[in-house]
């Protein structure tokens, strides 16, 4: 038997793994109050327009975000559970990673802006904590990334006629 993992294993490894952080993510924002209504996500949106908000986010940012700043943050934390949930499961993967793609997008620009007059890779650099986690949601969209290790891919095979 060989230990050389197929695509598909090493795909859903991956899948799982992201899934995981985003459950690591989500826990203390779901279970707890301090992101959500005690000024946590204020917080980082404070800190995004300080520090790193692309100039066409900081109206969005001042205007609608931090005006609707509890029901966005109640948004972050149920949205990244619900990501994390169906990456791990590997259930709804491809409209999770729809939607994780567009959350990394909107944070890329949000938080990872690396200034004015700057070379073009340092725009890739500044958003290595993001960029990556996109890159793993579009290909987890565009791939079969459940096939493997999830509850969708086990209900399949069970029900097909090989295993009956």
């Amino acid at each position: 038997m060989s230990l050389r993992l197929t695509n598909s294993q090493g795909m859903a490894g991956l899948r799982v793994a992201v899934g995981l952080l985003f459950l690591i993510f989500a826990q203390y924002k779901v279970f707890g109050t301090e992101f959500t209504l005690h000024g946590g996500f204020q917080y980082w949106i404070n800190l995004f327009l300080k520090d790193g908000a692309y100039p066409f986010m900081v109206d969005v940012l001042k205007g609608f975000v931090l005006p609707h700043a509890t029901f966005i943050a109640f948004s972050v934390a149920y949205g990244e559970l619900a990501i994390g949930i169906a990456l791990v499961t590997g259930i709804w993967v491809r409209a999770a990673s729809v939607f994780g793609a567009i959350f990394m997008i909107t944070l890329i620009f949000s938080a990872n802006y690396p200034g004015p007059d700057v070379p073009l890779w340092r725009y890739f650099g500044a958003s290595l904590e993001h960029s990556v986690f996109l890159l793993c949601f579009v290909t987890f969209a565009l791939s079969d990334s459940a096939e493997v290790a999830s509850l969708a891919g086990y209900r399949m095979r069970r029900g097909s006629p090989r295993n009956s």
